[in-house]
């Protein structure tokens, strides 16, 4: 599929820092990822930031406002406007359209047969049957983290960096919902 090797920490990999008062860990087996993405993000990132902006416009026209209990917890893991949050549930995630972004999300483990929930700014889809206490408040978290970067590109640009750089489950994005995941 993609073959690239990064030597060194990126300024799209440092970027993923711009959030959080964390140095960049020397890891250079991260660096030397046999499909680094790293390496495509700046190609990818406007396809990925145009994929969602046009799945939150939907859900926050149609999607489910929070109840007032939905309110109070998401704003306990730290959401400060969680009155625009709206959830759509959905048969399956949707994958986004452009080939190379979704062959990219599929391979880092950022999509695939076990994930059941994605958030887009104050946009959550949640597959059906799946709309935990757990998941819905690691989702609530990452509306926060989408608040905190300031906008859906900054966001996006933050997270893909870390999950190229990390994988998946050790992305400190991640690693901090679910830190805030209530059970």
């Amino acid at each position: 599929m993609f073959e690239f090797c990064v030597q060194h920490p990126s300024g799209i990999e440092k970027a993923a820092y711009a959030m959080q008062d964390t140095k960049i860990p020397h890891n250079p087996r991260r660096w030397n990822m046999t499909y680094n993405i790293l390496a495509l993000l700046p190609s990818l990132l406007p396809a990925a930031i145009a994929w969602a902006k046009s799945m939150t416009d939907p859900v926050i026209r149609n999607g489910s406002a929070l109840t007032e209990q939905g309110l109070s917890v998401a704003s306990a893991v730290g959401v400060a406007m969680p009155e625009r949050i709206h959830i759509a549930m959905v048969d399956s995630l949707p994958m986004p359209q452009d080939e190379t972004l979704r062959n990219v999300v599929c391979s880092t483990g950022l999509f695939g047969p076990d994930t059941v929930g994605l958030t887009l700014g104050y946009a959550i889809l949640i597959a059906e049957g799946h709309a935990t206490r757990r998941l819905l408040t690691h989702e609530f978290r990452h509306v926060h983290q989408y608040e905190k970067a300031g906008s859906i590109e900054k966001f996006l640009l933050a997270y893909l960096a870390e999950i190229a750089t990390f994988g998946y489950f050790d992305a400190p994005l991640e690693i901090d919902a679910r830190d805030h995941e209530l059970h």
